[in-house]
């Protein structure tokens, strides 16, 4: 292979955009997996977040250079729960201390609860492949769910690292399982999982992101901004991926997706959706309010 030429998955690793420990290519000492639902557990049981992170990486490469097959017939058990460290203790939501951005230590807290957020989204994109491997599903769903957990990776690398200059560490502070609690209430059917985590929760992302981008350049901390950038750039083409396969199995199953939607958020997902709606970004992302405008109260 000349210097010209790259592999078909060169073009997702940004090496810009990884934190240095990341821009070298080796994989710590991990193996290629044997197949693709063989690599999404192995990524979602890994306690280590250092190898949570090296075997999404090798497994993504693997995948989309066309190294390993699906692996859906494989007798392999999908684990009720991530793999993760000892630490941040898991608490109530409600419990949860709020501290303003304007302070260092607020911003920690900030860069903290969306590094356990994304670290949650890599574990809820390898569960879909894991999970729903035996789906009648073309390649280019798996391709959408792969490069999903790639970028979640990434969003959470940068964010340790991020801490890290903060003289702070992931595990620092309590986090909460309310992420995980969504994925186990729709762990049986494949619409609820998409309606739930990239249509609801990955899209409020969507809604928060730009006033935290905001707010981030207010107190001049750039690097954090230009780290919430990307996040926010990726996370409308993680909700374009969950829009797209939503509709796709709607329209197999001959059902209106609106309708499906609203019918699937009522039974799996607690509380009401909550303005303000990022509509453009939605709606570039596949998401129109007539989805969920009728789910908010501002809606009704």
């Amino acid at each position: 292979m000349t210097p010209q030429e790259s592999q078909p998955a060169d073009r997702l690793f940004n090496h810009r955009e990884w934190p240095d420990e990341w821009k070298p290519e080796g994989f710590n000492g991990h193996g290629p997996p044997s197949s693709l639902k063989h690599g999404a557990i192995a990524a979602l049981s890994a306690p280590d977040l250092h190898d949570k992170i090296g075997l999404t990486r090798i497994t993504a490469r693997q995948w989309f250079n066309g190294a390993l097959g699906q692996g859906g017939v494989q007798t392999l058990v999908v684990p009720d729960r991530p793999g993760r460290p000892e630490r941040p203790l898991l608490v109530p939501p409600n419990k949860m201390r709020k501290r303003s951005i304007r302070s260092e230590s607020g911003r920690i807290a900030l860069l903290h609860a969306i590094a356990h957020i994304e670290l949650n989204a890599i574990d809820l994109a390898w569960d879909i492949v894991a999970r729903f491997a035996n789906e009648r599903m073309p390649r280019s769903f798996y391709d959408g769910w792969v490069r999903v957990a790639l970028e979640e990776a990434k969003h959470f690398s940068l964010l340790r690292t991020r801490l890290n200059d903060l003289g702070a560490d992931y595990g620092d502070l309590d986090a909460h399982d309310g992420l995980w609690e969504a994925a186990q209430t729709t762990q049986h059917e494949l619409r609820a999982r998409l309606a739930i985590v990239p249509l609801i929760l990955e899209a409020r992302g969507l809604d928060i992101t730009p006033s935290v981008i905001r707010q981030m350049e207010d107190v001049g901390d750039q690097k954090s901004a230009e780290i919430f950038h990307i996040i926010y750039r990726d996370e409308q083409g993680h909700v374009a991926v969950g829009a797209k396969w939503f509709r796709f199995l709607c329209l197999r199953e001959e059902r209106e997706p609106a309708a499906a939607f609203q019918d699937l958020v009522r039974t799996h997902f607690r509380g009401a959706l909550k303005p303000p709606f990022n509509d453009m970004a939605r709606a570039r992302a596949g998401l129109t309010p007539v989805f969920y405008r009728a789910l908010s109260s501002a809606g009704r």
